[in-house]
């Protein structure tokens, strides 16, 4: 690993420390840089700090950049996140068929969040024809017992 990999882990260790310590703005001056240079790990907390304004004033434009940066370079929680946004209409414009598209995409790397909140949109027909096979296929796989 050369001297410029190391800094660069260096200050992401550094800047996940401060953000799961609740240190914001510490986390924002260390993740700002490293996420507008591509870091998907810097992008998804980025991304949080913007939506709720932790550490920043809230900014949904930047939450949603990050956020869907992030998700399409295969980040599971980042995909997760932005499903969120589309199901909730956070940061964008709410979109039930993005969502979906999206938990789908988390779902398939195994996140156990997007596989219930897949099969709850299947159970309910949120964004999706109402499909309870479907429904009860994903809360199996999430490892619930049929409802």
């Amino acid at each position: 690993m050369s001297r410029e990999q190391e800094e660069l882990e260096m200050t992401l260790g550094s800047g996940i420390a401060a953000f799961e310590s609740k240190q914001f703005s510490r986390a924002t001056g260390l993740l700002a840089p490293l996420a507008e240079c591509g870091n998907v790990d810097a992008q998804y907390r980025m991304a949080i700090m913007a939506q709720n304004g932790l550490g920043m004033l809230p900014n949904p434009l930047l939450a949603f950049s990050y956020m869907k940066a992030a998700a399409t370079a295969g980040l599971s929680v980042a995909q997760h996140g932005l499903a969120f946004m589309y199901m909730q209409g956070e940061c964008t414009d709410k979109n039930p068929r993005k969502a979906i598209e999206w938990f789908r995409r988390a779902a398939d790397q195994g996140l156990i969040g997007s596989l219930t909140t897949l099969a709850m949109m299947y159970e309910q027909g949120l964004g999706v024809e109402k499909n309870l096979e479907e429904a009860n296929r994903l809360y199996r796989l999430a490892g619930f017992e049929e409802r």
